[in-house]
């Protein structure tokens, strides 16, 4: 098999096949809620901290990657502000549902769809890009997503999110949930010590990417519930031009001050344009927020992204209409 044509497969079995399962499962009861949260707070704190911990083990902080980290978070907080600055999330007079608007406006599915579509697209520099992209864009759901979940949990008793802040920080930030904020910390000190990452993590590394798509995807498959789809659904469309069509067009226009490089320039665009994020799913979950608002744009994005926005990308390169290599 052709190594385009494997990638190609990725798709499919790293992120269709476990969504799929999850949701069987959901439909003849071979996991129950507790046993979800469970698989869902496993990745968290056991296999993202691993392979956060890897990942900077041995990151190449060089002059010319400086600029993903900016991007990471441009990525999420671009579309806030413009959904803040338009009053989006008013059409919500619920609480907890303005909320789980905001929050599935933030993250991006740039790790795992992003990073295997720039894989296929420019090979293995895209997918590193996607890589450094993706660590620090954990670094939202720990410091924005999670203390947004935990402020509109507790039904805003206290509005002013600057003052939540100030007097909940410490129950915010000290949980388990941060621990790959710790191995952040320990990887870029190894690496920095000059310690050598030993050879044989490297196909640890590689498995538990597979591990965390399946351990991540299959309690988004059991979340799926198609019947708050149509309620929620037209009421989040205003995401799709927000994110993936304003987002990555003008992240080009700030790339262009940054790099030349021509396949850095293509990954950012792709990576910029990918659908809303199973990140806001899991914070939903972890802090009881309304799933299936969040679940209506994350369906119809990725729908949009896997049938019609990806294929134009693919064309667009195949024509060098698209930066390519």
């Amino acid at each position: 098999m052709e190594d385009t044509t494997l990638r190609m497969v990725y798709i499919f079995t790293d992120i269709i096949v476990p969504m799929l399962v999850g949701y069987t499962a959901k439909r003849r009861r071979w996991l129950t809620p507790a046993q979800t949260n469970w698989l869902i707070r496993f990745n968290i704190i056991v296999v993202v901290t691993v392979l956060t911990l890897l990942s900077f083990w041995v990151l190449p902080l060089r002059m010319d990657l400086l600029s993903l980290p900016f991007f990471a978070f441009f990525n999420g907080l671009l579309p806030l502000f413009v959904v803040l600055l338009l009053g989006r999330q008013r059409k919500f007079t619920d609480f907890v549902d303005r909320g789980s608007y905001l929050i599935a406006a933030i993250p991006a599915n740039t790790g795992m769809l992003g990073g295997l579509c720039c894989y296929i697209l420019y090979g293995e520099m895209a997918y590193a890009y996607v890589q450094i992209i993706g660590v620090f864009q954990n670094l939202l759901m720990f410091f924005v997503l999670f203390p947004m979940g935990y402020y509109y949990q507790h039904g805003g008793r206290e509005h002013n999110f600057f003052v939540f802040f100030r007097n909940n920080w410490q129950a915010i930030f000290i949980n388990w949930n941060q621990l790959s904020v710790v191995a952040i910390f320990i990887g870029i000190g190894l690496h920095a010590a000059g310690v050598p990452r030993p050879a044989v993590f490297t196909p640890v590394f590689q498995a538990l990417v597979h591990v965390s798509a399946w351990v991540a995807l299959i309690p988004v498959g059991y979340l799926i519930d198609f019947s708050h789809f149509k309620a929620y659904a037209a009421k989040t469309l205003d995401l799709i031009p927000i994110k993936m069509i304003l987002t990555p067009l003008v992240s080009y226009f700030v790339a262009l001050l940054f790099t030349s490089d021509p396949v850095l320039l293509g990954t950012i665009i792709i990576v910029m344009a990918t659908p809303c994020a199973i990140n806001a799913l899991i914070t939903e979950r972890l802090y009881d927020l309304n799933v299936n608002l969040a679940m209506a744009p994350f369906i119809t994005t990725q729908l949009l992204y896997i049938l019609i926005l990806y294929p134009a990308f693919y064309l667009l390169v195949s024509f060098g209409i698209l930066p390519f290599k």
